[in-house]
Order: C-alpha cells, then structure tokens, then sequence
C-alpha cells in the first residue's frame, strides 16, 4: 500500500510538470505563428516572391514541429494520467474504497430475480455497485468483465479448467508489469475511462454481407475500360483521332457508378474497421511482442498472436492502408481524378472484402482470447492485491476427509480491519449445520462468506481464507427472498417456491437420479421458514432440514428456532453451531466468532428496549419475561 501512495505523489508531480510544459507549449504556439506571420508579411511586403513562399514554407515547418511535439507531449500526459487512476483504483480496491474503484460494467442482470431464477447471483453479492465482480474487475473491455462474471455466475464446477486457471494465475501473479501494461493499454483503448471497449461492434461488422456481387469481374472489366481511355486519349493527343475517348469515358462512368451503388458503404466501414483496430492496436502490440517463456501456459495461450503473417501488426498495416484510400475522398479534385485514370474505389473494396475474410476467422480468436486474458488478471490482480488469501485445492469426491474445511475464512467484501475470520468444516456429505444466534450477531454474513468464497475457488481465483479443502459442488442458496407485488407473490410464497427449487435440485443431483446432474450441492438457507407463525415454522423446518440431512449435498441453515438445534439427538447428521454476543452497559459487544454447540443466548428484548421500545405491557411484574 505505501508503495502505492509514494507512486501517486509520484504521478502527481509528473502531471504538475505536464502542465507547466503544456502551458509553455501554449505559448510557444502562439508565439511561432505570431512571428513567423510578421516574417511572412514582410518578405512578401519588401522582398521577392521566392522569400515570401520559403518563408511561408518555414512557417508551416516549424509550427507543424511545435504542434507535433505538443501532441506528443499531450499523449504522454494521458498516459500517466490512466497510470494515476490506474494506481488508484489498485488503492481502492486494497482498502475497499467504492468510491475509487471503476464503475461497473453496463452487462445485463443476470436471471436472479425470480424464486426460482440463478441458483446464488442475488444473494451473495456477487454483481452490482459493491459486489465481488467489481472489486475484482480490472477489464477495460465489455467482453472481459463479461467473461469474469460468467465465471463467479457458473454453476457446474469443471475440476480440471479450475486448475488449469489456477495454473496460469501462478504465472501472472508476479508478471505486474504484464498486467499493469494490459490494463493500461486497453484503458487507451477504450478511450473514456468510464466506459468499457465493446469489441461486439466489430464482431457484427465482420458479419455483416455487403451485397458486392461480381465484384472481381467488374474490377476487371472497370480495369480494362480505364486501359482504353488512356489509349484512346493518347491516341488523340499524338495522331489526331477523333476524342473517342470522351465516349469511353462517358461509358466507364455510367459502368462504374452503378457498381458504385453497391460498394458506396465500403469506405466508411473501412474507417470505422481502422478507427477501433487502431484503438486495439496497443493491446493486440502488447500481446504480440512480451516475451512469454517457452513452453508456459501463457505462451501458449498467447500464440494467436504470433503466427507469421497474420500477427497483429501484419494485419493492421493492411487495414491502414485501406483507410488511407479511402480518406482520399475528404479530397474531391484528387478522389475525382484518380477514379477518372482507374477504378481506385473498386480495387480498395474488393481489398476490404479480401482483408474481412482474413479478419473474420482472426478477429474472434484475438478478441477472446483478450476477454480471457483480463478476466485471469483480473483474478490475478486480485492475488496480487491479498498475498494472505490462499488458492483453494479442490478434492475429488471419493478422496476421503471432510467435504469442505476452511481455515480462518473470512469475507472479502469485509474490510480487512474489521473482517472476523473462522475456522470451519464439513465432514461428509448429508451433513447439515443448524446456525442459530441472535440478531446482528453474524449468522448471514457467514453464510455469505462460504457461498461467495465457494464462487471464487470456482472461478479460479484465490480465496479469502489461510487454506480451503472442498470438493466441486453446485451452489444453492436462499439468503434474500423477496415477495412480489407484481406477481401476488407473498413473502412466504416465495421462500418456499425458493427452498422447493433447491430440494428439487438437491434430490436431482443424487446418483441413479433421472436426469443426474453430477456433483452435490451445497445449500445456504438464512432464516428457514421466516414468514410464517412459530407453530408452522417449526414443523415445516423439522420436516424440511430431515428432507435434506442424509441427501447428495451438505449446507447451512441459519435459524432464530432454537427449538430445531434439539434435531442433533435424533437426525444423523445435524451438528450445531453458533455466535453470540455480550451485553456490556447499555449496548452489546459481537465478536462474530463461530462456536459449536446452539446458542445460549436471544437479544431481541434486548435491542428493542435500547432503542427505546417498550418491551412488557404495564401490568407485568418487573422481572416477569
């Protein structure tokens, strides 16, 4: 972190001498066309015309030098500027400061709303203005941030893919100049630093057909009709012919205009391809030349860049001369004369046409493989930023020991001073926890922290824990149910439409099942059966936690019922655990420490008599409860 700062006062001091030599450059400009016109005036004035036009030559000289070396300076000047905010948002995201971290991406919600929609995106904070995917994100690329949220969002673990993340994250974490130069090059990119690259545009472009026909035969046809004014033009000039060649030409015209017709989009898309392939070019650059070691995972990862012709750099140079063509037209007597003498239109179409066949099987390579290139820095970054977080080691089903242990997890979106982190494990599957404690003493936010540090093993990353053992499992949880006005859906009716999903689920996973889904789940349930009366909540929950204790899956329940924790004498299966919290003067202390055993205390009473509600009628007894 004090690295950090020093690197900030560091930029500050750089973009304060920016400004001083912006300032100076201002001046100079003036100045040069300021004097070099007084020196142009005057030789044109008093001295003969050759001294004015040289010295209207050397005017134009020294200020295109002066405004080049402005431009340049004005380049560097941006580019510490992304370094600064660069270095910034590393601050914010080291000590949880929203306010410094990027905006999240524009990407649609993913389907979690419903009772029965995603099986965790809502409730685990996993999307949105404080979420793990914007603490994480370093993308600069809609394509990126997308790709890394589809990894925390993914449902069905793949073993093998996590340890080969894993593996390439190894390899990126001490690569910082690597990332850094990654992340700042796309942030040029994208230009705005509030707004993501969007490489969709360019994808669509490459699909789109335009309706050029026989284009080649008409080049050819244009090609030998052009050959033919020039020799009927030539003839006329030396021989006396007739001017036949005013005929041909008419004719070449009326021939190239209705091919015209078809192609006339050709050139701005040429501008628009050039336009955001330059924008590209310092990422697809970078990418290019960084000397991977031989043999890496990220070498390999990294080859589409590197094959021969088609590197990036080959390509790119194809399409800027396509667009230099096709600037030609911002000058109309040149743009007439050269497609008067030749079809030069044409010629650079059928270019483009030939160049978008290269593109459209390069392009999508490239441009994934970038998407997946920030979504693994990112989680790098992630590393990089919290060298106490341990990458978890993923079990195999049939390995033996606990299904989950986790060693002083804690909660990543938790600053690091006020994170509590716990020891905690799972020994087998059918296991249930039932977590009881009183209110605010901890019990959602440690449901939370599993399900989210689960997400993050998932995807690759690192978790925030000293160590993690688990085994795949899919994730279920029902944390935020919410009722819906829209639908005339209780608060009640739609907990239980949530839990009935995640039985369904539960029991589908189970081998010999119909329809097997493979791994087990693990379930997260805050407050069973919340929006009912005790009597009710009480045989629904017994009935509930049997239905799953036993199952293809293992989980927590979080519960203020301390009659459920009697369930550990006759379920197999069912362990107790709890927080609890101290009254000390006219407030309570938590300490947000798991402890085995139900709980031995309540502080509802408690917190409604601090706040200053009544909390007996007037004729009970003092003492009474």
């Amino acid at each position: 972190m004090a690295a950090l700062q020093r690197q900030i006062v560091r930029y500050d001091r750089e973009l304060e001498e920016f400004q001083r030599r912006d300032n100076r450059f201002f001046w100079i400009r003036l100045s040069t066309l300021a004097a070099g016109g007084l020196l142009t005036f005057a030789a044109f004035l008093w001295g003969p015309d050759a001294l004015g036009w040289g010295a209207l030559a050397l005017l134009v000289a020294v200020f295109s030098t002066v405004v080049f070396f402005h431009r340049r300076l004005d380049r560097a000047r941006a580019r510490f500027q992304v370094a600064r905010r660069w270095a910034l948002s590393q601050l914010g995201r080291m000590e949880l400061d929203w306010e410094r971290i990027p905006p999240p991406a524009a990407l649609p919600e993913p389907d979690s709303q419903g009772t029965t929609g995603h099986p965790f995106a809502r409730d685990l904070d996993l999307t949105g203005e404080h979420s793990l995917h914007r603490l994480l994100d370093t993308a600069v690329s809609t394509g990126g941030s997308r790709r890394l949220r589809d990894w925390l969002l993914h449902t069905d673990p793949d073993p093998l893919l996590i340890q080969e993340r894993q593996e390439i994250l190894l390899e990126l974490v001490p690569r910082i100049g690597f990332r850094s130069r990654l992340a700042l090059s796309g942030s040029l990119t994208a230009g705005d630093p509030e707004r993501r690259w969007n490489g969709e545009a360019l994808l669509d472009w490459l699909q789109r057909k335009v309706p050029t026909g026989s284009l080649p035969l008409s080049l050819l046809l244009l090609t030998g009709m052009a050959v033919l004014n020039a020799a009927l033009f030539w003839l006329a000039l030396t021989t006396g012919l007739p001017p036949l060649w005013i005929l041909s030409l008419g004719l070449y015209a009326i021939v190239y205009q209705t091919r015209y017709l078809v192609i006339g989009e050709t050139f701005s898309e040429a501008q628009f391809l050039s336009v955001h392939l330059e924008r590209f070019r310092a990422v697809l650059v970078h990418l290019e030349r960084y000397p991977f070691p031989a043999g890496s995972r990220l070498s390999r990862l990294c080859a589409c860049f590197r094959q021969g012709d088609q590197r990036p750099s080959s390509r790119l140079r194809t399409i800027a001369a396509i667009a230099s063509a096709a600037s030609l037209r911002n000058n109309p007597i040149v743009w007439i004369t050269l497609n008067a003498l030749m079809p030069w239109d044409l010629f650079f179409a059928y270019r483009l046409e030939r160049y978008k066949l290269t593109l459209v099987e390069l392009l999508p390579v490239w441009l994934d493989t970038w998407y997946e290139l920030e979504a693994l820095s990112s989680l790098a970054n992630f590393a990089y930023l919290n060298p106490d977080y341990a990458f978890p080691h993923l079990t195999a089903l049939d390995a033996g020991g606990p299904v989950l242990s986790a060693r002083a997890i804690g909660h990543p979106l938790i600053p690091p001073g006020e994170r509590v982190c716990n020891d905690f494990e799972l020994e087998r599957l059918g296991d249930v926890v039932i977590l009881t404690g009183s209110n605010m003493s901890g019990k959602s936010t440690f449901l939370r922290t599993l399900g989210i540090n689960l997400c993050l093993a998932y995807a690759g990353g690192p978790a925030a824990a000293r160590s993690l053992r688990v085994i795949p499992f899919r994730v279920f949880t029902s944390i935020q149910v919410s009722d819906s006005l829209s639908y005339g859906i209780s608060y009640f009716y739609a907990e239980v439409r949530r839990l009935k999903a995640l039985l369904t689920v539960l029991q589908q996973g189970a081998p010999g099942a119909p329809g097997a889904l493979g791994y087990p789940l693990f379930f997260l349930i805050d407050e069973i059966f919340r929006g009912t009366n005790n009597m009710e909540r009480q045989i629904g929950s017994r009935s509930y936690v049997q239905a799953l204790a036993g199952g293809y899956g293992a989980g927590l329940i979080s519960t203020h019922d301390l009659e459920l924790v009697h369930l550990e004498d006759v379920i197999t299966g069912i362990r107790n655990y709890h927080f609890r919290e101290e009254v000390s003067g006219d407030r309570m202390v938590f300490d947000y420490r798991l402890r085995e055993g139900p709980s031995p205390t309540t502080n509802a009473l408690k917190i409604m008599e601090l706040e200053g509600l009544p909390v007996r009628p007037p004729d009970m007894p003092t003492g009474q409860p």
